[in-house]
């Protein structure tokens, strides 16, 4: 298969890339949860609280191998702040005023699969048995629904797949991971357009993602190929000039001209989690090279040699566009950041390991 390999050198090495640093996700976070907005790194507390951003800070923060003190308060407070959203059918509200007011009522957008594939994470991996138990306890509440949303069904899959490798015999998470996969649906038969759907829109690497993990995980070999081919396409399209170019707002489609203005950091650490994944449960190290140009992505290795991230707040910028970044640095950019640098700090340590030194 065809990854959109480099035939140069990157010119951006591994030891060059920063370390994840959690001080703007604090200075986002309080005694309630993770606030969504924030006009250049001040926080702008009008805007409230998501289940989307508090699903994300609790994944990210149960990957950390080593967490601080400050780090697990806060994912206490996140899993606190997902179990009050949770409604008694396993849906999820959204939206919270800074006053602590919900805003809407459960249900099953995004936000309900984003904040299943948090509660698998911390059920997986959170740092304490208690953690993990409520984590557990709540992912199992929500486990029994399912979203008509493609994307709702792709986000809670992938934290089905997490339960799954801490405990192959779920039967719950393994039923959902499937029906994530049958949702998603196969790779077309046109080379021109291996996609199942018919436009690309948002976090488009992660249906290649649950794939991938329901043909692993389910033993599915056709399956899992299916994902592969998904994800190698995928990093094809969305090379442009040896980096990384992400499907922007408004998505592409087979035919179009393809812009590349107002590209998302979500959509680049996507495919630095796909990328990942696929290197892991394959062993083959050729993924490492679009998993990199994700992490170069964030520093400035992208459309228009913008640096993505403030080394001062240890924030990101919320957008790229053809002028430059948008200088807001909200909760989803930041934590995208965040999770891309540990995918980094992995993948320099595995390279440290190979007798050639690998991309370091």
């Amino acid at each position: 298969m065809s990854l959109g390999l480099r035939l140069i050198p990157p010119p951006i090495r591994l030891q060059d890339v920063p370390e994840p640093r959690w001080d703007h996700v604090f200075r986002l976070s309080d005694d309630t949860g993770l606030l969504e907005h924030a006009r250049n790194a001040i926080v702008r507390r009008e805007h409230g609280y998501c289940v989307d951003d508090v699903s994300r800070g609790l994944l990210i923060a149960c990957r950390e191998p080593r967490p601080s003190p400050e780090l697990l308060r806060h994912t206490d407070r996140y899993l606190a702040f997902l179990t009050h959203a949770q409604g008694a059918d396993g849906g999820f509200r959204n939206r919270m005023s800074y006053d602590r007011r919900w805003l809407d009522e459960p249900s099953l957008g995004d936000w309900w699969g984003r904040a299943l594939w948090g509660l698998g994470t911390a059920a997986a991996r959170g740092s304490t048995g208690w953690l993990r138990r409520e984590a557990a306890n709540a992912f199992q509440q929500g486990v029994r629904c399912r979203s008509p949303w493609p994307r709702a069904m792709t986000f809670a899959g992938l934290g089905a797949a997490e339960v799954l490798r801490a405990d192959p015999h779920d039967r719950q998470a393994a039923q959902l991971l499937g029906d994530a996969a049958t949702v998603i649906g196969v790779p077309g038969s046109d080379p021109d357009w291996v996609w199942p759907e018919r436009e690309l829109t948002y976090a488009n690497p992660a249906l290649a993602e649950v794939v991938i993990a329901a043909g692993d995980l389910l033993g599915d070999e056709g399956l899992l190929a299916d994902g592969l081919r998904m994800l190698s396409w995928l990093c094809d399209m969305q090379e442009h000039r040896g980096h990384l170019s992400t499907v922007p707002v408004g998505g592409w489609r087979p035919g179009a001209e393809r812009h590349r203005h107002d590209q998302q950091p979500i959509e680049a650490a996507a495919t630095a989690d796909a990328c990942a994944t696929a290197a892991a449960v394959t062993g083959d190290e050729r993924w490492d090279a679009p998993l990199f140009q994700a992490i170069g992505w964030f520093l400035g290795d992208n459309d228009i040699g913008s640096v993505m991230y403030d080394p001062e707040t240890c924030g990101c910028y919320d957008g790229l566009k053809a002028d430059g970044p948008n200088l807001n640095q909200g909760a989803e950019s930041t934590l995208a950041l965040v999770s891309t640098l540990q995918h980094a700090r992995t993948l320099a340590n595995r390279s440290a390991t190979r007798p050639s030194g690998g991309l370091a």
